[in-house]
């Protein structure tokens, strides 16, 4: 990780429906150097790539009458939820459902890929990193491990047990894998059983969700201490936080400058990939908008630029080729001789 690098979040979910084969092919195909799949599980006990384990807004399973009497409400991490969740449905089931949109509003032209790809499993995309004709990286999240740990799901030892399997539970393994979480204790417990990078994520509000059911009272915003960041470097090789943690904004959405804690966690020893980069002007700081539409894309390679300057160590971005041309003119302007 001596440069920054690039991970297809969810593929390439600028261009193709996140999560999807196609979307993962156009990332490595762009360039990344990690494709990124969250993953959930099946009620016999498989991962399948999703972003929630709610998938009423990312399938076809609501058109679906074979399954109107699956739709309910569920507490998620404290929230309420209605709709239809992976763990009542079998792997079986889950494949025959099909992927869709997850923000349609800014992405229309990806509404012609509705219904034409199947929901895909841990374990294929790991055999589609593999398949690369270069070394391609995973970098998976656990999502609500505490949650499913719960209903007897134990997320990490199913991921574990899909690494073994394919011999990826090794740091020289020919597909390189991060194990990424937003939890704590989760990650505490995976130290022992992996040598594989482990990753902190972070947010601006809220807090880990196994901290609020032990009545810890530490919030993602406390973890951004000195104090913290030395705990965490204890269990984890990097943190994830997301790009306003970095560089905060306004309350005009203008950039205001580095927070410091990239300066802080490097030197504890850890890396820093920050979430995410997009280049629809939605969700651009003001800087960088071009125009008044959200879906209309503005300056993002600036954006990217300002990230790169402050010292992260890695993106995760929407759009690899957008990701991939700014990291090259960033490295190429640090080359670049004094006054040249």
């Amino acid at each position: 990780m001596n440069a920054p690098v690039v991970i297809g979040h969810r593929g390439v979910p600028g261009h193709r429906l996140e999560h999807t084969r196609p979307s993962y092919e156009l990332a490595i195909a762009q360039g990344a150097d990690y494709i990124e799949p969250d993953v959930v599980a099946s009620k016999d006990g498989v991962l399948v790539v999703r972003h929630e384990n709610e998938i009423g807004h990312t399938t076809d399973v609501a058109s679906r009458p074979e399954f109107a009497d699956r739709r309910t409400t569920k507490l998620v991490d404290g929230v309420a939820f209605s709709g239809w969740f992976t763990e009542d449905f079998t792997l079986s089931e889950l494949t025959s459902l099909r992927c869709r949109e997850r923000l349609p509003q800014l992405r229309e032209h990806n509404l012609a890929l509705n219904d034409t790809e199947p929901i895909m499993t841990f374990d294929e995309v790991l055999t589609l990193a593999r398949s690369a004709d270069r070394t391609v990286g995973v970098y998976v999240e656990t999502k609500h491990p505490t949650y499913f740990h719960d209903l007897d799901l134990d997320l990490d030892d199913l991921l574990v047990d899909s690494l073994e399997r394919h011999g990826l539970n090794r740091p020289d393994a020919d597909v390189p894998v991060i194990i990424q979480s937003y939890e704590m204790q989760n990650l505490r417990g995976l130290r022992p059983r992996t040598p594989l990078p482990l990753v902190q994520l972070m947010d601006r509000a809220g807090a880990p969700w196994d901290l609020v059911v032990a009545g810890d009272a530490r919030t993602y915003a406390d973890l951004e201490s000195a104090e913290e960041l030395a705990g965490i470097a204890r269990y984890a090789d990097g943190i994830g936080p997301s790009k306003s943690q970095v560089i905060g904004r306004d309350d005009e959405h203008r950039l205001t400058g580095p927070t410091g804690l990239v300066e802080r966690a490097h030197a504890e020893g850890l890396f820093v990939h920050i979430w995410t980069m997009r280049d629809e002007n939605n969700f651009l700081p003001l800087d960088f908008r071009q125009g008044h539409e959200r879906a209309a894309h503005g300056g993002a390679e600036s954006e990217y630029l300002a990230f790169l300057d402050a010292g992260v160590d890695g993106v995760f971005s929407d759009f690899t080729q957008t990701a991939v041309a700014a990291r090259a003119r960033w490295s190429a302007s640090r080359a670049a001789p004094a006054g040249a």
